[in-house]
C-alpha cells in the first residue's frame, strides 16, 4: 500500500461502490469492514427484495430527501438510476418497476445484488479485509495519511467513509462513522430515527388493537394533545415531505393517505413510516398526537347522513352489530368503550349525540406519541455529518484534504421507496472518482 492508496471505510452499499469505482479510477483500494461479511445491510432492506432505486424523474426524486435534497443534485447528474440499472444488468441482475415506482430485483432476492458488487470489487481487484474495524482516521496538517484499525497502522492518501448509519446495529451500522469524523473536526447533525414505528401514550388501547391492519386511511400529525385537535383542520389532501404543494398549515404536521397497523405498543405501517420523522422532530417542540382518518374517502356531514339512514334502517340491531358493518371485528370493543353507548342498544334508541361521538371517532380517532422507537429499530438515521461541510461536487471535506463521504453516514435520509439505497449508490461513485482523482492530481505535483 503506498502513496495511491484509497481506504475505504464500511462495505455497505455506497462504500463497496465507492472502493469499484475508486480502484476502476486508478487507484489502489483497500476496503475495511468491522463485520465478517460486506453488504449486510443490503440483504435487509426491502424486506429482503431489496428496493434498489426509484422510477421517479430526477427534480421529483431529490425532493424526497427534504430541504438537503438539493445537496445530491452533482451526484445523481453524474450517477443515477440508469446508470445503477446498467451497472446491475452488466453484473446478470435485471430489475423490474412495482407500485410507487419502487425498482427491485426481477429474482426478489438482495443477495443476488451484493453477488453483483461482490464480482464488480473482484474485477476491479479491491482489497477487502473483513472483521476489522476502524479506531481512528489519521491526519497531519490537515490532510488525511491513514487509519487506524485493530491496532495496526494502514497508510493511504485518501479515505473514503462509508461507514453507514446507526440504524440496525447488527448489521455493522453501529455509528462509528460519525464518531471518526467527530474526532477530526466535522459536525455532526443531531440522529434521530427515521422511517420507524412510534409509540402511543393509550398503550392499551393500542395492543388491544394490535395486529388490525388499516389500508387507504388519512393519517395526519398534530402539533397538538389528542382532545385539542380541531377536526375540520385535518387536510383532504397529502401534505409534507416530497409532497409537492403547499407546506402543512399550523398545527398539522403531515397528512397521508396509505396503510398502517395497530401494534401492541403504538403504530407502524408504510405510511406510519413515512411520517416518523416529521413527528420525532416535532416531539422536540412540544406534544404530538395523530389522527386516524378511518372512513377518507367519505366527507365529514356526508358520514353523518350515512350513519343516521343506517340506524334508522337497521334501528332494531343492537349498536354492537351495527359496529360490525362499519369496522374490522378488533376494533369493535374499543369503539364501545370510547364511545360509551351500550353494545346491546337498538340502533332506533341512539340519540343524536350518541351518533356524533361515533363519527367524530371513525373520522379522528387519536392518539397521543410518546415517542418513536429508539434509533436502532429505525430503518435510516436522520441526522449526520453537516453538509455544509461536504462539497457536493466530489463528496469531499471541506475540513480534511483527501477524505471523502459516501451514504448515511452524511445528514442524507429520505422516506421509503428506493430513495435511500440511490443515494448511498450515487453519492459512493462519485466519492470513489474523485478520491482517485484527488491522489492522481497530488501525485502530479509531488
Amino acid at each position: 500500500m503506498g502513496n495511491n492508496t484509497v481506504i475505504v471505510i464500511g462495505a455497505g452499499a455506497g462504500g463497496m461502490m465507492a472502493a469499484g469505482r475508486a480502484s476502476e479510477s486508478g487507484a489502489s483500494v483497500l476496503m475495511l469492514e468491522k463485520t465478517e461479511q460486506p453488504g449486510k445491510k443490503i440483504l435487509i432492506s426491502g424486506k429482503t427484495r431489496c428496493n434498489l432505486t426509484n422510477s421517479k424523474e430526477l427534480d421529483e426524486f431529490i425532493t424526497m430527501y427534504g430541504t438537503n435534497g438539493n445537496f445530491l443534485y452533482r451526484a445523481f447528474n453524474h450517477f443515477f438510476r440508469n446508470e445503477l440499472l446498467e451497472f446491475l444488468s452488466r453484473y446478470g441482475v435485471e430489475t423490474k418497476t412495482e407500485r410507487g415506482g419502487r425498482i427491485f430485483p426481477v429474482s426478489d432476492n438482495a443477495e443476488d445484488v451484493v453477488k453483483a458488487f461482490k464480482r464488480y470489487l473482484a474485477d476491479t481487484k479491491v482489497q477487502i479485509k473483513t472483521g476489522t474495524g476502524v479506531n481512528n482516521i489519521l491526519v497531519e496538517n490537515g490532510q488525511v495519511t491513514g487509519v487506524r484499525a485493530g491496532g495496526k497502522t494502514y497508510p493511504a492518501a485518501a479515505v473514503i467513509l462509508t461507514a453507514g448509519g446507526a440504524s440496525y446495529p447488527a448489521t455493522g451500522s453501529t455509528g462509528d462513522g460519525y464518531r471518526l469524523a467527530a474526532e477530526i473536526g466535522h459536525t455532526i447533525i443531531k440522529l434521530r430515527p427515521s422511517l420507524v414505528p412510534l409509540v402511543v401514550n393509550e398503550i392499551e388501547r393500542a395492543k388491544s388493537m394490535q395486529g388490525v391492519s388499516l389500508h387507504n386511511v388519512r393519517l395526519t400529525a398534530f402539533q397538538c394533545a389528542a382532545d385539542e385537535i380541531d377536526i375540520a383542520k385535518t387536510p383532504v389532501k397529502d401534505t409534507g415531505r416530497g409532497i409537492p404543494g403547499k407546506r402543512p398549515q399550523a398545527p398539522v404536521i403531515e397528512s397521508r393517505m396509505g396503510d398502517m397497523m395497530f401494534t401492541h405498543f403504538g403504530i407502524g405501517g408504510p405510511v406510519t413510516l413515512q411520517m416518523s420523522l416529521a413527528v420525532a422532530d416535532a416531539l422536540e417542540q412540544g406534544s404530538v398526537s395523530v389522527a386516524i382518518d378511518l372512513k377518507p374517502a367519505v366527507g365529514y356531514q356526508e358520514l353523518r347522513a350515512r350513519l343516521q339512514r343506517e340506524f334508522d334502517t337497521y334501528g332494531k340491531r343492537s349498536y354492537r352489530n351495527i359496529l360490525k358493518e362499519l369496522l374490522p371485528q378488533k376494533l369493535i370493543e374499543p369503539f364501545l368503550e370510547m364511545t360509551e353507548i351500550p353494545a346491546e342498544k337498538s340502533g332506533c334508541d341512539i340519540t343524536s349525540e350518541e351518533r356524533g361521538r361515533l363519527l367524530v371517532r371513525l373520522k379522528s380517532l387519536r392518539f397521543n406519541i410518546k415517542t418513536p422507537l429508539p434509533l436502532n429499530s429505525a430503518m435510516v438515521t436522520a441526522g449526520g455529518i453537516s453538509l455544509k461541510e461536504i462539497d457536493p461536487q466530489t463528496m469531499g471535506s471541506r475540513l480534511v484534504k483527501g477524505l471523502f463521504f459516501g451514504g448515511e453516514v452524511m445528514d442524507i435520509d429520505a422516506e421509503t421507496g428506493g430513495y435511500n439505497l440511490q443515494a448511498a449508490f450515487s453519492t459512493g461513485y462519485l466519492a470513489g472518482e474523485s478520491a482517485a482523482a484527488y491522489i492522481a492530481e497530488n501525485s502530479k505535483s509531488l
